[in-house]
C-alpha cells in the first residue's frame, strides 16, 4: 500500500474518531434523543418484534446494529454479522463481511479473485473452527483438495444462504474445540426468523476487466408461516469467468555458488545446501562477466525461474437451502439442509527460463536439460543492489506450459433440531448433523522445450511484468521438442457425524446472583479420505484413436502459435512476452483424455489414507449476573473435557516401490477450562476480561500420510506422523467497550495467546533409494533426468513433523462504528466502521545455514491490519466502499538452503457497493471488488544481506483484475 493511501486511511480514520468523540458530548449534555433499537433474532432462531416507540431502522445499518447489540449482550468476546433481513446478506462473500471484525484477515483464492479463508487473530486458518448451526463441518475446494488441511473453504457457499455469522474469540465451554484463533458458526435462515410471508429474488451481471468476460448471478428465496409451521426454501446461481497474469520464480532465489553443492549425481555431496541445483558455466569462452569479478557472477542471485504465468478461470456456483420448522409455546423443531456445487475450470499457461538443474561440465556438448548440461553462460549481466543478476544468458532452455486444471466440490449438510422448554427454568435442545464434501482437483500438463538458445531476462523495467525474449521465435512449434506430460487426480471427501445436547437451567436469584448453568455433550465422528492418482504414465503409453501413442505421435503439429486465453496483458512493458504457443484445452483434456488416464491409474500408495476421528466432549458452564458496586457484573465459568480417538489406514514402505496396508491407533484426552467477566463500567461503558485453554489438532495430511509427494515436479515429499499431537494454548483478554450513541461503538482490547507443542517441521536430506519411493513417484525431465531414470543415490528433501515449539502472540484490538446523525441533512446518513489489529509474534525463528549459523525471528503473521468502511443510507439510496488492508509477514521459517526469508507481501483490496431502492420489489445495485487491482506476491529477504524491500526477489506476483456486478434485487 502506497504511504499517501495509508496517510489518507489514518486522517478519515482519525476525523471519524474525532467527529463521533465531539458529538458524544454534546449529545451529553443535550437533551436526549429518540432510542434508537435494533433488536437481533433471539438465540432460540424466533421471531422478536420491536416496541411501538422504537424507531425501525433498515439496510445495512440495521445489520450493523444488530450485530451491535449482540456484541454488547455477550459475556465474551464476539462480534457477530446480521442479515440486514431474510435472504439479505449484507456481502455478497461471506468470508468478505468477516473482514471488517477487528482481528480477521481474509484469504482470497487469486484464481477466482474471490474470499475463501480467514485468519482469526494473526493465526492461520486452521487454527480457526467453523460451525453451521454449531455442528462442525469441513469442505474444501480448488486447488486445495488434496492438502488434507483443518481450513475451511467459505468460497463453497453462496452468501444467501446464510442469516448470521458469529464471530468467537474467547474459549467458552460450549463451544468446538480447535479453534485457537476463534470459532466461526454460520447459521442458516429460518421460516419464523420472520413471521411473513417473503418472496426475494436477485439478479445480476458479473464482469472482469481482465478476462472481459460477463457471467450470470441470480437467487430466489421463499419463506412463510402457517399457524406453527414455517416453510423456506432458497436457491442460488452464480458463474464468473476471472483472469490473471504475472511473474513466477517458482521456488526462490539462488546463487551458482550455492547452487553448486546441491547436485545429488553421481553421488551424494556431503553439503546439500540451496533450494535448487545449478551452476553458470563461468568458464566457457563466451563467458563475459561485464565488468564484475567471477565471485561477483558467481554468488549473485538468480530465480528457480523466469517466467511468464497467465491464468483464465471460470467459476460456477450452484446452492440451495431449505427449512422446515414447527414452533409453538414449548417447543421447537427444525429440519434445515444445505447443498452446494463449486466447480473450476482453469487455464493456466507458463513460458520462461528454468535456472533450476544446469550443469557446468568441462567439455560437454549436451544440450540443456539433458545429459551432463553445460551450464547457463552469463553473455551481459547487471548485479542490482539487491544482489539480483540479470541480463543476457546464453545456453538456455525455455520449459512452457499448458495446464489445465478442474475441480468441483459437492457439499451436503443436514440437520435436525429441537428445543424443548421442559418448565419455565429448564430447556433441554438437541440435534443431530451429517455433512459430506466431495471434492476433486485435476491437474494436467504438457511440457515442452526449446533448448541451447540465448535469451534476454530484465526486472527493471516492471517486476511484475518483466522483460523476456530471445532472437528465436516463441510463437513457432518447430521450436519446441522433449514434451512430456504430468497428469494427476486427488480426491478428498470429509464426512461429519455429529450429534449435541444440552440442558439450560436458570436457578433464579442465588444469594444476590442471577445464575444459570449449561450442561451438555456431543460426539463428532469425522472421517477424511484421501487419493491421489497419475495417469501421466498411462496417457503417455496408450493408444490414441489415430493410431500410436504420444510418445510416437508428432505432437507439435497440434501446438497452436498462440496463447488460448488471447494475447497477453503486460503491464505497460512491451517485453513481457504477450504471445507463445500453446496446446489447447480440447488437446490435453479430450484428444488425450487426460482425465480418463487419471481415473484408470491406481491410486499412489503413498499419496492415499483414510482417517477416522472420534471426539466425545462434555461440559460444564455456569454463568452469573450481580451487581457490584451498582453496576452490572456478569460472569462465565466453564470446564469442557473431550476425549479425541484416531484410527490411520494407509500404506506403507517395506521395500523401494513396495508398499503394505497399515493401521496405526492412537488419541489423546483434553481438560479445557475457561472463565470470562463483563462488568458495566457506566451505562455505556463495559470492560471485559477472559481466561480460557483450547486446542488445535495437527492437519490430517501430517497425522495420516505414510509417504506423500506434494508436487511431482520437485524432489521433495512429506512423511506423516500419527503420534502428533494438538497444540495447546493458553489465552487471555481484556478490553473496553464504549457504546456511546445507539448504534455506535468505540473499543479498545488486548490479547495473549501461548501455542504449547505447536507442529514444527523438521528437513533433512535421504537418497531417492533409502526414502521407499519409486522413481516414477517424481517427473525425470524436471529434476534433470529426461529418460525418467532418476539415480536411487539422488538426494530427496524429506519433510516430518514433530510437537516441539512455543509460540507467544500478543495483540491489541481497536474498532470504532457510528452513524453520524448530528450532521445536516442530507449528510447524516453517513457512517463508518473501522478496526484496526496489532500482532507481535515470538518463537518463529529463521536460522542461516553455514559455518557461523545466525538464528533471526520473523514476523510469521501480519504485523497489523485494519479495515475501514464508509457508508451513506439515506431513503432508497445506499453507498458503500471498504478498505481491507494487511502487512507482509513471513511465509514459512524454513530455511531451504538459500538463506533467504520468503514473506507474503502486503496487501490492500478496496470494495465498494451502491444501490438504489425503487420500491421494496425493485432494487438497483452496483458490486465492484478490488477496485485497486492489488498486486499480491511473494519475495524473499535476506536477514544477513541486502533486505530487499519487497521489489526484488519476487515469486507469484500476480494481478487478478477487478470484478463488478450489475444487477437488481427486491421482494415481495
Amino acid at each position: 500500500m502506497s504511504s499517501s493511501t495509508f496517510r489518507s486511511a489514518v486522517s478519515v480514520g482519525a476525523l471519524a474518531l474525532a467527529l463521533g468523540a465531539f458529538n458524544a458530548e454534546a449529545q451529553a449534555d443535550a437533551q436526549p434523543a429518540k432510542t434508537e433499537v435494533a433488536t437481533p433474532p433471539p438465540a432460540d432462531g424466533g421471531s422478536a418484534q420491536p416496541a411501538a416507540a422504537d424507531i425501525i431502522v433498515t439496510g445495512f445499518r440495521s445489520s450493523l446494529q444488530k450485530g451491535l447489540t449482540l456484541k454488547r449482550e455477550a459475556v465474551g468476546v464476539r462480534d457477530s454479522i446480521v442479515a440486514e433481513d431474510i435472504g439479505k446478506f449484507p456481502e455478497q462473500n461471506v468470508a468478505d463481511s468477516l473482514q471488517r471484525i477487528p482481528g480477521v484477515r481474509l484469504s482470497r483464492d487469486g484464481t477466482s479473485n474471490e474470499g475463501q479463508r480467514i485468519s482469526i487473530r494473526g493465526l492461520g486458518s486452521q487454527y480457526a473452527v467453523t460451525t453451521i448451526n454449531m455442528a462442525p463441518v469441513h469442505t474444501t475446494s480448488s486447488q486445495n483438495v488434496g492438502s488434507s488441511t483443518r481450513d475451511f473453504n467459505y468460497d463453497v457457499f453462496p452468501s444467501e444462504l446464510f442469516g448470521r455469522v458469529d464471530v468467537y474469540k474467547t474459549p467458552l465451554a460450549n463451544l468446538e474445540e480447535g479453534g485457537i484463533g476463534g470459532n466461526v458458526d454460520l447459521q442458516t435462515p429460518r421460516p419464523f426468523d420472520s413471521n411473513k410471508r417473503i418472496l426475494r429474488y436477485s439478479l445480476s451481471a458479473n464482469y472482469n476487466d481482465q478476462s472481459a468476460k460477463i457471467g450470470p448471478r441470480g437467487s430466489l428465496l421463499y419463506s412463510n408461516t402457517w399457524g406453527n409451521f414455517g416453510l423456506l426454501l432458497g436457491f442460488a446461481y452464480a458463474k464468473n469467468t476471472n483472469e490473471r497474469s504475472g511473474f513466477q520464480s517458482t521456488g526462490g532465489y539462488n546463487s551458482s555458488t550455492l547452487g553448486a553443492t546441491s547436485y545429488n549425481s553421481p553421488a551424494p555431496p556431503t553439503n546439500t545446501s540451496g533450494p535448487f541445483p545449478f551452476q553458470l558455466n563461468l568458464d566457457s569462452p563466451l563467458a563475459n562477466f561485464s565488468g564484475y569479478t567471477r565471485d561477483q557472477v558467481s554468488n549473485a542471485y538468480l530465480p528457480r525461474f523466469y517466467r511468464v504465468y497467465a491464468s483464465s478461470d471460470v467459476r460456477t456456483r450452484i446452492g440451495a437451502v431449505g427449512s422446515l420448522q414447527y414452533k409453538s409455546d414449548r417447543l421447537e423443531i427444525s429440519l434445515d439442509g444445505i447443498f452446494s456445487k463449486l466447480k473450476d475450470s482453469t487455464d493456466e499457461y507458463t513460458f520462461g527460463v528454468g535456472v533450476r538443474n544446469s550443469r557446468s561440465v568441462p567439455g560437454s556438448t549436451s544440450a540443456p536439460g539433458t545429459g551432463t548440461n553445460s551450464g547457463i553462460i552469463p553473455l551481459n549481466v547487471k548485479i542490482d543492489q539487491y544482489n539480483n543478476l540479470y541480463g543476457t544468458f546464453g545456453n538456455t532452455d525455455i520449459t512452457t506450459e499448458s495446464f489445465y486444471r478442474d475441480s468441483q466440490t459437492s457439499f451436503y449438510y443436514g440437520i435436525l433440531r429441537g428445543v424443548y422448554d421442559v418448565s419455565d427454568r429448564l430447556k433441554f435442545s438437541a440435534q443431530a448433523n451429517y455433512s459430506r464434501s466431495n471434492a476433486w482437483y485435476s491437474a494436467n500438463r504438457i511440457v515442452s522445450l526449446i533448448n541451447g538458445i540465448q535469451t534476454t531476462f530484465d526486472p527493471t523495467g516492471n517486476v511484475s511484468y518483466p522483460s523476456i525474449s530471445s532472437p528465436v521465435d516463441f510463437t513457432n512449434p518447430a521450436n519446441f521438442t522433449s514434451p512430456s506430460l504430468g497428469f494427476s487426480l486427488a480426491r478428498e471427501i470429509d464426512i461429519e457425524k455429529t450429534t449435541r445436547a444440552q440442558f439450560d437451567w436458570d436457578a433464579g436469584d442465588v444469594a444476590g446472583i442471577e445464575i444459570k448453568a449449561r450442561l451438555g455433550g456431543s460426539y463428532v465422528a469425522t472421517t477424511k479420505r484421501l487419493a491421489i492418482a497419475d495417469g501421466s504414465s498411462i496417457a503417455t503409453n496408450r493408444t490414441l484413436s489415430t493410431g500410436g501413442t504420444f510418445s510416437t505421435l508428432n505432437v507439435f503439429s497440434y501446438m497452436n502459435p498462440y496463447v488460448q486465453i488471447g494475447r497477453l496483458a503486460n503491464g505497460g512493458n512491451p517485453g513481457y512476452l504477450s504471445e507463445f504457443a500453446t496446446f489447447s484445452r480440447s488437446f490435453v483434456m479430450d484428444f488425450l483424455d487426460a482425465n480418463g488416464a487419471n481415473n484408470a491409474a491406481t491410486p499412489n500408495p503413498s499419496s492415499q489414507f483414510t482417517a477416522q476421528e472420534d471426539v466425545s466432549s462434555g461440559w460444564l458452564e455456569v454463568t452469573g449476573k450481580t451487581k457490584l458496586f451498582g453496576r452490572e457484573l456478569r460472569a462465565d465459568l466453564g470446564l469442557r473435557y473431550s476425549s479425541t480417538a484416531t484410527n490411520i489406514d494407509n500404506f506403507k514402505s517395506i521395500a523401494s516401490g513396495v508398499f503394505a496396508p497399515n493401521n496405526a491407533k492412537g488419541g489423546y484426552s483434553n481438560w479445557l477450562p475457561s472463565a470470562t467477566l463483563a462488568y458495566d463500567l457506566t451505562p455505556k461503558l463495559v470492560a471485559r476480561a477472559s481466561f480460557g485453554k483450547t486446542i488445535t489438532r495437527a492437519a490430517l495430511q501430517n497425522i495420516a500420510s505414510a509417504l506423500y509427494v506434494p508436487n511431482i515436479f520437485s524432489g521433495a515429499y512429506t512423511v506423516g506422523n500419527p503420534n502428533l499431537k494438538p497444540q495447546l494454548a493458553t489465552t487471555w483478554d481484556g478490553g473496553v467497550e464504549w457504546y456511546f450513541q445507539p448504534g455506535a461503538l468505540l473499543s479498545l482490547g488486548v490479547f495473549q495467546k501461548t501455542l504449547n507443542g505447536t507442529t514444527q517441521a523438521v528437513q533433512d536430506q535421504i537418497t531417492l533409494g533409502a526414502s521407499g519411493l519409486p522413481a516414477s513417484a517424481f517427473n525425470g525431465t524436471a529434476l534433470g533426468y529426461p529418460d525418467g531414470n532418476i539415480p536411487a543415490d539422488y538426494l530427496l528433501t524429506r519433510t516430518s513433523y514433530i510437537n516441539q515449539g512455543t509460540i507467544k502472540l500478543s495483540g491489541l484490538e481497536a474498532a470504532y462504528q457510528q452513524t453520524f446523525k448530528f450532521l445536516p441533512k442530507p449528510f447524516d446518513g453517513l457512517g463508518m466502521l473501522a478496526s484496526f489489529t496489532a500482532v507481535k509474534s515470538q518463537g518463529y525463528d529463521f536460522v542461516t545455514q553455514g559455518a557461523s549459523p545466525k538464528s533471526f525471528s520473523v514476523a510469521y503473521v501480519p504485523k497489523y491490519t485494519y479495515s475501514i468502511t464508509g457508508y451513506y443510507e439515506k431513503g432508497r439510496f445506499s453507498l458503500r466502499s471498504s478498505y481491507n488492508y494487511y502487512s507482509a509477514a513471513a511465509n514459512t521459517n524454513v530455511n531451504t538452503g538459500n538463506n533467504q526469508i520468503p514473506y507474503n507481501s502486503a496487501a490492500g483490496y478496496l470494495d465498494a457497493n451502491i444501490s438504489y431502492r425503487f420500491t421494496d420489489w425493485l432494487e438497483v445495485r452496483v458490486d465492484a471488488v478490488n477496485l485497486t487491482n492489488a498486486n499480491t506476491y511473494i519475495y524473499y529477504e535476506d536477514p544477513t544481506g541486502p533486505k530487499g524491500n519487497g521489489q526484488s526477489r519476487r515469486d507469484n506476483s500476480f494481478y487478478n483484475g477487478r470484478t463488478f456486478s450489475f444487477g437488481i434485487r427486491g421482494k415481495f
